[in-house]
C-alpha cells in the first residue's frame, strides 16, 4: 500500500474514539445478540468496549517521523542488522478479531542505522489498526526502506489468527507466515538465505526460503 492510500486510511478511520455513537453501538450490537446491555455486568462495557478499540486502533493516530524523532544516526557499518521476536497485537480487519505473533526485521545499513528501539515502535504503529498480515508485513518493510535508504530490508511476520481458531476452519494449530524483502534480500540469494538461517538459529524449526520477495503460507475465511 503506498503513503497516499495509507494516510487516506488514517484521515477516514482515525478519529478519535469513546464518544457516545461507538457506545450506542456496542449497546445496539449487546442486545441484538440477545443480551440485556443494562444489567450489571454489560452497564459498563460500551464504555470499556470504546477505550479498548481507541487503544488498539491508536497506530492510525500515529506519525511515523515523530515516532522515530531523529533516532538516525550516520555509522560506518554495512552488515546486517537484525531484531527478532518482536511481539505484537492486531485486529483482523474482516471478523475484527485478533492476530498476534511475533515480528523478525533485518536491514542492511547504507551508512544509516536507526535506533533499536524505533523498530518496535515501527511494528506497534502498523500493527494497531485494522490490519490483515500482508499488508502489515509490508508496510513495515516499506516504511524502513523509505526512512533508512538501506541497501535492503527483510520483514517476517508469524501469527496466529482467531478468525482461523475460535471460528471458520476451527485449526488452533495453525499459524500464517508472510515476508517482504527489499534490496539485496530479494536480488542476493545468499544474503537472504543468511538472514532466514539466523532466524532458525536456536529455534529449530524451518521459518521459509524461496526466490519471490513476497510469500505467504496461510489462510483466511
Amino acid at each position: 500500500m503506498d503513503s497516499s492510500s495509507t494516510d487516506e486510511r488514517a484521515s477516514i478511520v482515525g478519529v478519535p474514539l469513546g464518544d457516545e455513537r461507538i457506545r450506542e453501538a456496542v449497546r445496539v450490537l449487546v442486545a441484538e445478540l440477545g443480551e440485556d446491555p443494562t444489567r450489571e455486568g454489560l452497564a459498563k462495557t460500551p464504555d470499556r468496549v470504546a477505550k479498548a478499540l481507541q487503544f488498539l486502533t491508536s497506530g492510525y493516530r500515529q506519525d511515523i517521523d515523530k515516532v522515530i524523532n531523529n533516532a538516525l544516526f550516520t555509522v560506518d557499518y554495512s552488515e546486517m542488522v537484525i531484531v527478532k521476536d518482536i511481539d505484537f497485537y492486531s485486529l483482523c480487519e474482516h471478523h475484527l478479531l485478533p492476530f498476534f505473533g511475533r515480528c523478525h526485521i533485518a536491514y542492511i545499513p547504507r551508512g544509516k542505522v536507526i535506533g533499536l528501539s524505533k523498530l518496535p515502535r515501527i511494528v506497534e504503529v502498523f500493527s494497531r489498526r485494522l490490519q490483515v498480515q500482508e499488508r502489515l508485513t509490508s508496510q513495515i518493510a516499506e516504511t524502513l526502506a523509505a526512512k533508512l535508504d538501506p541497501l535492503g530490508v527483510a520483514v517476517v511476520v508469524e501469527a496466529s489468527h482467531l478468525c482461523m481458531m475460535m471460528r471458520g476452519v476451527e485449526k488452533q494449530n495453525s499459524s500464517a507466515l508472510t515476508s517482504a524483502m527489499h534490496g539485496v534480500f530479494r536480488t542476493d540469494a545468499r544474503t537472504r538465505t543468511e538472514f532466514l538461517d539466523l532466524l532458525r538459529l536456536g529455534r529449530g524449526a524451518t521459518v521459509f526460503g524461496g526466490d519471490s520477495g513476497h510469500q505467504t503460507d496461510g489462510a483466511y475465511a
